[in-house]
C-alpha cells in the first residue's frame, strides 16, 4: 500500500449527476464540457480537510456509466480527456490525490467488441472476451446466450478466464496512471476471479509502484480477497452497515461486534470505510434519529481505516435508494454550481466533518488504529482507539437521560461535549447528556 494513503481522506463525487449530465447518452451527440462544473468545488473539498478526490464513472458509457462502451474516452456528457487531464492536474495542485472508478467485470452492450460479436457472429475476432453460448450456430447476425452482470442484460460479463481482456485492462489502468491519476476504485471487485486481478494488478504495480488500488467488495472474506488479489484495500460494507444499524435499533452490542471483526481486517489490510457512497441510501436518512448523525460520524473519523465521505453527505444531504429504473437519481443529485448556492441549513454538518476531519489529520496514526470496548451497553460505549503507543477515547451515549461512563486516564475533551471528572486518572469518567458523544485525550 502506498504510503500517502495513510494521510488521505477521499471526498467522493458521483460526476454524471454531479454535473446533471443527461441519462442517456445520444448517438452523435457533441461533447458537452461539464466537468469544470467539478472543478469550481475542489476548493470546498479542500476546506472540508479532504486529501483525495474519488470520482465515479468517467467513462463513455450508455447510461448511468457502469456499461461502459470506452475506457480510453472520457464520456461525451461530461467532456473530453482535455477536461478531465485538466480536473486531475487542478485536484494535484491542492493537495488532492485523484481516484478513478474502474468498469472490469463487464461493458455495456454497445461496447464495441460486443458490437463484433452481434454483427459477425462466433467468429468474431473479440469472441472469445466473453462467456457465449450460440443455441442456433454462430452465424452473423444471431445473438447469442451470454453472461451478465447479476441479471442485468444490459452488462456484458467479460471472460475473465481470456489472456486479451486481461491485457486490455492492464492497458487501461496504465493509460490513466501515466496521465496522473493516483488510484483505481475496481467495481464490482468481488465478481471477478481472484487470479485474474493478481495478474493484472501485479503487472499494473510493477508499472505504477505508488498506485492505490481499492475494490469494491460487498461481501464475503475481505482478508483473503486482499492477499489473494494483490488488491490494496476494500470497501467495508459490514461496518457501513453496523453503524446506522446501531444507532437505530440503539443496539450498541452490534457496533461493538462489528469493530472487533475490523481489528482483525486491520492486521491484513486498511479498508475503506464510509457512512455513504453512490449506491446507498444517505445516511441523514437511513438514521432514525438524526440526533445520532454526530454519532455515526465521530465512528468513522475515530476508528481504523481510509475514510470516504460522499459528497453531500458533508451537508446532511437526503436520499432514499429504491430499487426500481431511477432508483439511484435521489442519491446522485445535481450540485449548485459553486458551494455558495447550498441550502443554509447543511453547514452545521460541514463544520462538524471539519472538526473531526481535523482531529483524524491531527492523529494520522488513526489510519491503523484498533479499539478495545471499555464500556458497553444497549445505549453507551466507551472505545479505547489506539495504536499500541498512542490512543483516544470515544464515548457515546443514545440515551435520553444523562450518563456517566468510565473514562479511564482520559485528560481533555478532543471533540463533541462532555465533562470529565478526576482528569489524567485511572478513575476518570465522562458525563455525557442525552444522545451526545465525545473524544477524549488521554
Amino acid at each position: 500500500m502506498p504510503d500517502w494513503i495513510e494521510h488521505t481522506i477521499w471526498w467522493q463525487v458521483f460526476p454524471l449527476g454531479f454535473v446533471g449530465a443527461e441519462p442517456e447518452t445520444a448517438a452523435g451527440a457533441p461533447v458537452v464540457h461539464r466537468l469544470d462544473h467539478l472543478q469550481a468545488w475542489l476548493d470546498y473539498a479542500v476546506e472540508l480537510g479532504a486529501t483525495g478526490l474519488a470520482l465515479g464513472p468517467v467513462f463513455a458509457a450508455s447510461t448511468h456509466g457502469y456499461d461502459t462502451v470506452d475506457p480510453f474516452r472520457v464520456d461525451p456528457r461530461l467532456g473530453d480527456e482535455a477536461d478531465l487531464v485538466a480536473l486531475i492536474e487542478a485536484a494535484h495542485a491542492r493537495g488532492l490525490r485523484v481516484l478513478l472508478d474502474g468498469v472490469f467485470n463487464h461493458v455495456g452492450r454497445a461496447h464495441p467488441a460486443f458490437q463484433e460479436v452481434l454483427q459477425q457472429g462466433e467468429q468474431a475476432p473479440r469472441a472469445g472476451w466473453f462467456k457465449l453460448s450460440w443455441p442456433h450456430g454462430g452465424h452473423p447476425g444471431a445473438e447469442p446466450d451470454y453472461a451478465c452482470f447479476e441479471g442485468h442484460r444490459q452488462l456484458v460479463t467479460l471472460n475473465h478466464d481470456a489472456p486479451p481482456v486481461a491485457d486490455y485492462v492492464v492497458s487501461v489502468m496504465t493509460h490513466w496512471l501515466a496521465r496522473g491519476v493516483d488510484g483505481w476504485r475496481l467495481d464490482a471487485a468481488y465478481a471477478v476471479p481472484r487470479r485474474f486481478w493478481a495478474d493484472v494488478l501485479g503487472r499494473v504495480r510493477s508499472a505504477h509502484p505508488d498506485a492505490y488500488l481499492l475494490g469494491e467488495v460487498i461481501h464475503g472474506d475481505y482478508a483473503a480477497l486482499v492477499r489473494d488479489t494483490g488488491l490494496d484495500a476494500v470497501t467495508q460494507y459490514e461496518l457501513w452497515k453496523a453503524i446506522w444499524s446501531a444507532l437505530n435499533d440503539r443496539n450498541l452490542f452490534e457496533l461493538a461486534h462489528a469493530l472487533d471483526r475490523h481489528n482483525a481486517f486491520l492486521d491484513t489490510f486498511v479498508p475503506l470505510t464510509f457512512v455513504g457512497n453512490h449506491d446507498v441510501t444517505r445516511i441523514a436518512s437511513r438514521l432514525v434519529d438524526e440526533r445520532h448523525l454526530p454519532h455515526a460520524l465521530a465512528i468513522l473519523l475515530v476508528c481504523g481505516g481510509t475514510p470516504s465521505i460522499y459528497a453531500g453527505d458533508e451537508q446532511a444531504f437526503r436520499g432514499l435508494k429504491e430499487d426500481r429504473i431511477g432508483g439511484d437519481d435521489a442519491i446522485r443529485p445535481v450540485f449548485p454550481d459553486t458551494p455558495a448556492d447550498l441550502a443554509p441549513f447543511g453547514w452545521p454538518i460541514y463544520r462538524l466533518h471539519q472538526t473531526l476531519i481535523a482531529l483524524r489529520r491531527r492523529h494520522a496514526w488513526l489510519h491503523r488504529a484498533r479499539t478495545r470496548t471499555l464500556h458497553l451497553t444497549n445505549t453507551q460505549l466507551v472505545l479505547s482507539v489506539g495504536d499500541g503507543t498512542r490512543r483516544l477515547l470515544l464515548a457515546l451515549n443514545l440515551a435520553e437521560d444523562a450518563a456517566v461512563v468510565p473514562a479511564p486516564d482520559a485528560r481533555s475533551v478532543e471533540a463533541g461535549e462532555a465533562v470529565v471528572t478526576d482528569a489524567g486518572t485511572r478513575d476518570a469518567r465522562a458525563s455525557l447528556g442525552p444522545h451526545r458523544w465525545a473524544v477524549l485525550a488521554v
